[in-house]
């Protein structure tokens, strides 16, 4: 992260507005653009929802939770996660 110096930036006014608040601290600015969700760029998100849709249709068609949890390599816990409490959850 780079450092700037706000009086070489910023303009006089709002210069003064912001060392009402905080003067000669170093503040951390947010950038204006909004980060993407956990998952939205390496695509980890879909994977997981059609993953567990898919845990979640095989339940409803009769598989047991062990069956499951061994044919996806999870915990029968984590499958009864997925099948019984959250059936929104990526």
């Amino acid at each position: 992260m780079k450092y700037k110096n706000a009086g070489e930036i910023l303009p006089d006014d709002l210069l003064s507005e912001l060392q009402r608040y905080v003067s000669g601290e170093t503040i951390y600015v947010p950038r204006a653009i909004a980060k993407k969700p956990w998952g939205e760029v390496s695509g980890a998100r879909r994977y997981y929802r059609e993953r567990n849709e898919k845990i979640r249709e095989k339940y409803r068609a009769g598989a047991s939770v062990d069956s499951l949890a061994e044919e996806f390599s999870l915990s029968p816990e984590t499958i009864r996660k997925i099948v019984f409490v959250s059936p929104t959850a990526p």
